[in-house]
C-alpha cells in the first residue's frame, strides 16, 4: 500500500512540474544584482592595486629608529691580571701544618662537627 501511494505521489509531482512554465521552476543561487555589485568592488580593488606605487626607500629613513652597532671590547682574562704580584705573595706565605699551633703554649682545640638532630614526639590525644 505504501509503495502505491509513493508511485501516485511521484506521478502527480511530475504532472505538476510539466504544467508549470519553465521560467518559474528554475532556481538559481546567484542573484544577478549581487554579482554586479561584487564585480564593481572587485574592479575597484584591482584598479587601486594596479595604480599603487610603493614609496622609495632612502638610506636616511632608518636614522633615529636604529642604533649604531659598535663591537664591544673583549673582556680581560682574569688569569692575566696580576700574576707576578700573586706569585710573590704565594711564595712569601707562611706554611700552615695541620696539628701544629702557631703559638707555643696553645693547645689544639677539638671541634665537634657532628650535630645530633632532636626528633619531636607527637603529643598523644
Amino acid at each position: 500500500m505504501l509503495a502505491q501511494s509513493i508511485r501516485a505521489s511521484r506521478q502527480t509531482l511530475v504532472r505538476v512540474a510539466r504544467q508549470q512554465p519553465a521560467f518559474l521552476s528554475r532556481r538559481t543561487f546567484i542573484v544577478p544584482t549581487a554579482v554586479r555589485q561584487a564585480d564593481l568592488v572587485q574592479d575597484m580593488y584591482l584598479r587601486e592595486l594596479k595604480n599603487y606605487k610603493s614609496p622609495q626607500i632612502k638610506a636616511s629613513d632608518a636614522e633615529g629608529h636604529v642604533q649604531k652597532f659598535s663591537i664591544p671590547k673583549a673582556p680581560a682574562s682574569p688569569e692575566e691580571t696580576d700574576i707576578a704580584n700573586e706569585l710573590k705573595s704565594y711564595e712569601t706565605q707562611q706554611v700552615e701544618l695541620e696539628g701544629a699551633s702557631t703559638e707555643a703554649g696553645a693547645a689544639p682545640v677539638e671541634e665537634d662537627w657532628f650535630e645530633e638532630e632532636e626528633e619531636e614526639v607527637p603529643a598523644a590525644h
